[in-house]
C-alpha cells in the first residue's frame, strides 16, 4: 500500500473540509512515531524516563497507603516522597500538598466557597480573568451569579486596573489567574494581581499547570493563596494532579468525601504509581528548568523568525514575557483546522488555538479577549517544544509550513495530501 501512496493520493481531494478522508489519515499512519515530530508538549508532555521507572516500581507494591501494616508504609513512603519533592518544587510545606485525579479536579477543589485567613472573612465570590482555562471558567462550586470575570490587554495580560475596580468596595472575593496562558504563553503580572487581590480583602488561586516546570516560581513569591499543578504536563502519567495550600488556609471543603485520605481534603485511595510518577518527573523537571528554557527560548526564537517570513504574519503576545517554548501564530486568511491537518500529514503534531467541541471548531476564546476578531481567533495555530526538539525539527517544521502556507494562501487547487 505504500508503494502505491502516490497514486492513492492524486485521487483523493482533502484540502479545506474541515477533516480527513480514508486516504489522509493513511498518510498519516504510514509515518512511524519515530519519524514524527512532536511540537504540542503544551498539550501533553511524553512521559519521562524517570516517572515510567518510578511508577513500575510502585506497580509491582501491593500494599494500600492507608494500612499500617509494613506493604502499607512501603506504599505510603512513595506517596510522601513525592509530596516533598513538589512541595520543594513550589516552596511548599509537604502537608499542604493535595493529590488530585489531575488538573481539572485540582481546580475545581480550589474553587470552593467560604475559603478564608484566619484573620479574614471567608470568600463570598469569584473573579477570573477571561483567558482561564475552561475547568477555571466553569467557576468551580461558586454559583453562576457569584462569578465575575476581568477582561485582558492586546497582549493577553490581565488588566489590573479592571481587577481593583472589579474588587472594589464588594465583598471579598476568591481570584483565579493563571501563571501563564496555555494557548499564547503570556506569563500573567501574577505577583501584582496579589496585591491587588489581598489589600481588597480577597484570596488568590493560580492556576500553574502550564508554568509549571518551564519557568520557576514559588508560592510564597507569588504571594498566592493557592496554586494548582498537573502531572503530564511535566512528563509525568495524565490523570494526576495537586493542588497546593499556602499555610494558613481555612474552609477548604472537599469535593469527594469518604476516607480521611489527603488530610481529610480528598477522599479516596491514592493512586500510588501516578503520584510516583508525578514525583519522579518533578525532580527531573526541576534539575534541567533552567538550561531547558535556555536552549528552549532559542529554539522558539528561530522558529519565530522562520514563521515571520510568510507575509502577514502575527505572533500573538510577542511583546511580553512568555513562555521559552510557546508560539500561538497565524495568518490572515488561514483555518486553523486544516493547516494542523496539513501539519499533521507532514508528520507533525501541533494543534489549533481554537477550542473543539462535538467536532465544531470554536474561535479561541483567548484571542477573543484579546481582541481579535474571529478571522484571527479561528485560525491561529499552536506550536509548543519541549525537552527533546531539535533544530533539525525546527528546520522540518519551517519547511512544512513553507510548502503548506503555498497551498493554504494562494488559492491553490493542490490538494493537503498531494502537497505531501
Amino acid at each position: 500500500m505504500i508503494a502505491n501512496w502516490d497514486k492513492v493520493a492524486r485521487d483523493s481531494r482533502v484540502a479545506g473540509r474541515g477533516g480527513y478522508s480514508k486516504v489522509a489519515a493513511f498518510k498519516v499512519l504510514s509515518y512511524s512515531m519515530a519519524d514524527r515530530v512532536y511540537l504540542d508538549w503544551n498539550a501533553t508532555a511524553p512521559l519521562r524516563r524517570e516517572a515510567r521507572e518510578a511508577m513500575t516500581a510502585a506497580m509491582d507494591l501491593s500494599g494500600n497507603p492507608s494500612s499500617v501494616h509494613a506493604e502499607g508504609r512501603q506504599a505510603r513512603r512513595l506517596v510522601e516522597d513525592a509530596r516533598v519533592a513538589i512541595a520543594g518544587a513550589v516552596g511548599a510545606l509537604p502537608r499542604n500538598v493535595i493529590f488530585t485525579s489531575g488538573g481539572t479536579e485540582a481546580n475545581a477543589l480550589a474553587l470552593t466557597p467560604g475559603l478564608r485567613r484566619a484573620s479574614g472573612l471567608p470568600v463570598q465570590r469569584l473573579v477570573v480573568s477571561a483567558i482561564e482555562h475552561a475547568s477555571v471558567l466553569a467557576g468551580g462550586r461558586f454559583p453562576t451569579e457569584a462569578i465575575s470575570t476581568v477582561g485582558v490587554t492586546r497582549s493577553g495580560l490581565l488588566d489590573l486596573e479592571r481587577l481593583r475596580v472589579t474588587l472594589d468596595g464588594m465583598p471579598p472575593a476568591l481570584v483565579s489567574v493563571m501563571l501563564a496562558n496555555n494557548e499564547t504563553g503570556a506569563v500573567q503580572p501574577v505577583v501584582a494581581a496579589a496585591e491587588v487581590v489581598h489589600s481588597a480583602g480577597g484570596l488568590l488561586h493560580v492556576d500553574a499547570i502550564q508554568a509549571f516546570g518551564k519557568i520557576p516560581f514559588n508560592i510564597s513569591a507569588l504571594n498566592a493563596d493557592m496554586v494548582t499543578l498537573s502531572a503530564h504536563k511535566v512528563g509525568g502519567p495524565k490523570a494526576t494532579g495537586a493542588l497546593v495550600l499556602a499555610e494558613g488556609l481555612l474552609g477548604l471543603e472537599p469535593l469527594l468525601r469518604g476516607g480521611g485520605q489527603e488530610r481529610g481534603h480528598r477522599a479516596g485511595t491514592e493512586n500510588v504509581a501516578g503520584i510516583a510518577g508525578f514525583g519522579a518527573a518533578v525532580a527531573a523537571a526541576m534539575d534541567a528548568l533552567q538550561r531547558d528554557a535556555i536552549r528552549l527560548e532559542g529554539l522558539r526564537n528561530h522558529l519565530e523568525s522562520g514563521l515571520r517570513q510568510t507575509p502577514d504574519a502575527i505572533v500573538f503576545s510577542e511583546d511580553v514575557t512568555r513562555l521559552p517554548n510557546t508560539t500561538l501564530f497565524t495568518v490572515p486568511g488561514l483555518r486553523a483546522e486544516t493547516a494542523v491537518i496539513g501539519f499533521d500529514l507532514a508528520g507533525i503534531a501541533v494543534s489549533s488555538g481554537s477550542a473543539c467541541s462535538s467536532g465544531k471548531v470554536q474561535p479561541s476564546h483567548v484571542l477573543e479577549a484579546m481582541g481579535f476578531g474571529p478571522e484571527l481567533a479561528q485560525g491561529a495555530v499552536r506550536l509548543s517544544l519541549g525537552w527533546s526538539t531539535s533544530d533539525a525539527d525546527i528546520d522540518r517544521c519551517l519547511e512544512a509550513w513553507r510548502k503548506l502556507s503555498g497551498t493554504l494562501l494562494k488559492g491553490s487547487d493542490e490538494t493537503l495530501v498531494e502537497r505531501f
